[in-house]
C-alpha cells in the first residue's frame, strides 16, 4: 500500500540532495537511491559516462526471460538561481506543498516512481513483466552522459518505455522536433567612414534571419501541437562601431511538426544562405525529430485506466519541448511521457511539487505498473 507519510519524507530527502546541472554531479544522489532499492532487494548497478555523472539501474525481476517495462525520471535539476523564498535545499513544507529545487523536476516523479516500488515489494504483487527503474544524468543538459549512451551502448533495452517527467497526469504522446543551429558569416572589413568598401558580415546576418522566419515552411496541423516556431536565441558580431562588421554569429532554434523533417528545415536554410552570403558556416549543435504514438497503444490506455481508477483526468497532450522520448524512438521503442509535478513550476524561483499530487501519482503508478500488460 502506497505510505503518503513515507513518501513526503522520501520526496523531502531527495531534494536536500544537491544535484544541480551544471555543473553536474548526480553521484551523491545516485548513492542514496542505490541503498534504499538494495534495502528492498531489487538488483541495482550505476553506470558512469563521466567521473559522479551516475546513472542507476534497478531491477525488479523474476527468473525467466521476459518483456522488461523501463520507468525512468532523471536525478539532475537546473542550477538553483537566486530569489528563492525558501531555502532551495531545505524542502520547506508549506500547507499541500513541499518546495525545494527539483521539487517538480524531477525529484517527485523520482520519489513516487521509488514508492511505487517500495508498495510492489511490500506487498508481495506480481508483475508479468520485468520491471526496470532508470534513474538518468545529465537530462537538463541533453542526457550524453545519461540516457543516450544507455541506449545506444544497449545497456538497456526494453520493450516499452515510460518518462516520468510530466506534469499534472499529462500522458504525452506527440513530441515537436528540434533542431539548434550555429550560423557564422563571413564579411570584408572596412573603415566605418566607408562602408561600401567592405561587406558588413551583421546586414548579411540580418538579411538571412528576416527571409528565415518569412518563409512559409509547409507542415501538417496536429492537435496535440501549436504551430512550429523559429527563435533567434543568440546573436554577436564586429568588433567596433567604427569598423565595417567582417563577422556576425547567430543561433537559431527551429521546433517542428511531426510530417517535417530537420532536413528539410537545413535544405531551405542553406538555399538562403547560398543566396544572401558568399562566405559561411552552419553547424547544427542539436537534433531532435518528431515523436508520435497512438493513442491506442497500451502504454496510453492502461495509463488513462490507473488515473480514472483514483478520480483522475487523463490529459493527453503534446510537448512543445524536447523530452527524451525521442531517444526510445531512435531504438524503435515505445515510450510516452507523464509525471506528477506541478504545471508551471520546472525551473522557476520557488520551485514545488504538490504533496496531494505525490501521493495519488504513486497509487496511479502501481496500478499502471500491476495492470500493464505486454
Amino acid at each position: 500500500m502506497i505510505d503518503k507519510v513515507r513518501l513526503i519524507k522520501l520526496t523531502r530527502k531527495l531534494i536536500k540532495i544537491n544535484s544541480e546541472n551544471p555543473p553536474g554531479n548526480e553521484s551523491a544522489l545516485a548513492n542514496f537511491v542505490q541503498g534504499y532499492l538494495k534495502k528492498l532487494g531489487l538488483r541495482v548497478r550505476i553506470y558512469e559516462f563521466q567521473k559522479n555523472r551516475s546513472n542507476l539501474l534497478a531491477y525488479l525481476e523474476r527468473p525467466g526471460k521476459r518483456h522488461q517495462l523501463l520507468i525512468t525520471p532523471h536525478l539532475d535539476t537546473v542550477c538553483a538561481g537566486k530569489n528563492w523564498r525558501f531555502d532551495p535545499f531545505a524542502a520547506t513544507i508549506v500547507g499541500n506543498k513541499i518546495y525545494g529545487l527539483g521539487a517538480t523536476d524531477c525529484k517527485a516523479n523520482l520519489a513516487v516512481a521509488l514508492e511505487a516500488i517500495n508498495s510492489l515489494v511490500e506487498d508481495k504483487k506480481y508483475l508479468n513483466y520485468d520491471l526496470i527503474l532508470a534513474a538518468t544524468a545529465d537530462e537538463e543538459c541533453g542526457s550524453d552522459l545519461g540516457l543516450i549512451p544507455l541506449l545506444d551502448k544497449k545497456i538497456l533495452k526494453p520493450d516499452a518505455a515510460l518518462v516520468l517527467d510530466a506534469d499534472d497526469f499529462e500522458i504525452i504522446i506527440a513530441q515537436k522536433g528540434l533542431l539548434h543551429l550555429k550560423i557564422k558569416i563571413e564579411g570584408k572589413r572596412a573603415h566605418g567612414a566607408y562602408p561600401y568598401l567592405g561587406v558588413n558580415a551583421i546586414d548579411i546576418a540580418l538579411d538571412v534571419i528576416q527571409e528565415a522566419k518569412s518563409h512559409k515552411f509547409p507542415y501538417s496541423r496536429n492537435k496535440y501541437l501549436k504551430a512550429p516556431t523559429i527563435n533567434i536565441g543568440t546573436i554577436r558580431g564586429g568588433d567596433k562601431v567604427n569598423i565595417v562588421a567582417d563577422w556576425c554569429e547567430f543561433e537559431v532554434d527551429f521546433r517542428f511538426l511531426p510530417g517535417t523533417k530537420a532536413e528539410e528545415i537545413l535544405g531551405v536554410l542553406k538555399k538562403i544562405l547560398n543566396k544572401r552570403a558568399k562566405k559561411y558556416k552552419l553547424e547544427a549543435s542539436s537534433i531532435q525529430q518528431t515523436y508520435t504514438i497512438s493513442e491506442k497503444h497500451p502504454l496510453v490506455s492502461c495509463l488513462k485506466k490507473a488515473m480514472r481508477d483514483f478520480a483522475v483526468k487523463p490529459r493527453i497532450t503534446g510537448s512543445e519541448g524536447a523530452t527524451v522520448i525521442t531517444f526510445f524512438q531512435q531504438q524503435h521503442i515505445p515510450a510516452v511521457a507523464s509525471g506528477f509535478g506541478t504545471a508551471g513550476c520546472a525551473h522557476s524561483s520557488n520551485e514545488y511539487a504538490r504533496i496531494s499530487n505525490l501521493y495519488k501519482g504513486a497509487q496511479v503508478l502501481e496500478r499502471f505498473l500491476v495492470n500493464y500488460k505486454f
